[in-house]
């Protein structure tokens, strides 16, 4: 494939962008090489500056599940941009917006709309700590909650892809209040809560880690967490920036059967513009302003453009049920082809997969946290990469990154992706 204008555009945005991208883990730091810069997408296909066309697997990081430029949400904000981009003040479509959540969600009584991922697991972890008047968290190796200082403390995603181990610009203060211990790990969370015993506001995890690849919770993990916090009386945040409404209607919290106090929303929420959001059960909301003390506060939050997206995205999804089912199987039909073509290369591999999420590591062992996600053969996907790109699989740059599917993507694709991988081994 030819990437010239890429390359050429690249190199220009390095003059006025840090690191010419405006999210780390688009520089192609990870996996080397240049940055393909996109034009257009059209459901299961992106098209870059040069003209190439790639099946996506990223689906924006989680967002686009129903595919990209999908008429129904492109007609909605065509439609309501028309009316003004934003008012700063009250709609009835944030009502109509939070009664839709309400109804597809477990355990959600009241929630407030934000303009990130990050800002609602900021957000959450304020809450928590307003409510118990507790401040410190505890958070998991390679999970990763957006950018906010507590949160990148042993974060996965770019800080992993980066592999910067300290980040600058974090207090010393704030490290001491964010406790860490490896995911999937009951017993490392059992001595932090005793060694600080009424101390700890919140535990915040993603149920279904994403930042590290596709790591699933074992089973009787988020059970035991949820006991601890039960009789610690520790608010239990859900992370669904990725899993809420992407592994079913009512998320994490539905597939695994497992409830939480909090729950912070983002990506699919927003139907590919940017929307966060956090809620839960009442007694914690309830502190938040104005109805409590607990201050947050945003000037776009609640944006009508957003909000359209949002809620035609997730109106599509409550009105279409199968849409899970269907890409689940179409993930499921990619592992299984994906096994055979590995199982024939001869060499270590595993693959994680839930639903519509799934990730390939280059391992002698099952990856199950951060420690064993980081010791798969990262070289060997560096190398995968580039050869899928190639002949135009767009993966993710990153081997601490899960690939996402998107509902538009045909078993005619997923049999070239297949194919492809065949290739590139």
């Amino acid at each position: 494939m030819n990437h010239s204008i890429s390359k050429q555009l690249f190199e220009r945005a390095q003059a006025s962008i840090p690191g010419g991208v405006n999210s780390p883990v688009r520089a192609f730091k990870s996996v080397g090489g240049t940055p393909v810069f996109i034009q257009k997408a059209k459901g299961a296909y992106l098209f870059d500056a040069d003209g190439n066309k790639y099946i996506d697997y990223i689906a924006s990081w989680g967002p686009m599940i129903l595919g990209h430029a999908y008429e129904k949400v492109v007609t909605a904000i065509q439609e309501y941009a028309t009316y003004s981009t934003s008012y700063g003040a009250p709609t009835e479509l944030e009502i109509e917006m939070a009664e839709l959540i309400k109804s597809m969600v477990p355990n959600v009584d009241l929630i407030r709309m934000v303009s990130s991922g990050t800002e609602a697991c900021m957000s959450a972890v304020r809450v928590a700590r307003g409510y118990t008047g507790r401040n410190k968290i505890i958070k998991f190796e390679g999970c990763y909650h957006g950018h906010a200082d507590s949160f990148l403390v042993k974060a996965g995603s770019g800080v992993a892809t980066l592999n910067i181990q300290t980040v600058p610009g974090v207090t010393s203060g704030v490290s001491h209040d964010t406790l860490t211990c490896a995911y999937n790990d009951l017993n490392a969370v059992e001595k932090l809560v005793s060694e600080n015993k009424n101390q700890i506001a919140a535990i915040i995890i993603e149920p279904v880690a994403g930042n590290m690849g596709c790591i699933l919770p074992q089973p009787g993990y988020l059970e035991g967490l949820r006991k601890i916090c039960d009789a610690e009386d520790i608010v239990f945040i859900f992370d669904e920036v990725m899993t809420g409404f992407r592994l079913s209607a009512g998320g994490a919290q539905q597939t695994l059967k497992i409830d939480a106090d909090l729950v912070t929303y983002g990506k699919v929420i927003g139907g590919g513009l940017p929307v966060g959001a956090f809620g839960g059960k009442k007694k914690f909301m309830e502190v938040v302003a104005p109805l409590g003390n607990v201050y947050q506060a945003g000037t776009l939050s609640g944006n009508p453009i957003a909000m359209i997206a949002g809620y035609t995205t997730l109106k599509e999804l409550k009105n279409n049920p199968s849409i899970y089912q269907e890409l689940e199987e179409k993930t499921i039909y990619l592992k299984n082809g994906l096994n055979e073509v590995l199982k024939n290369w001869g060499e270590p591999y595993t693959i994680n997969q839930l639903g519509s999420m799934i990730s390939v590591h280059f391992s002698n062992r099952p990856v199950v946290d951060f420690a064993t996600a980081s010791t798969a053969d990262n070289e060997r996907f560096k190398k995968f990469f580039h050869a899928m790109l190639e002949k135009g699989i767009y993966l993710p740059p990153s081997a601490f990154e899960s690939w996402f599917l998107n509902n538009a993507l045909s078993i005619e694709d997923i049999d070239r992706t297949i194919q492809a991988a065949k290739q590139s081994l």
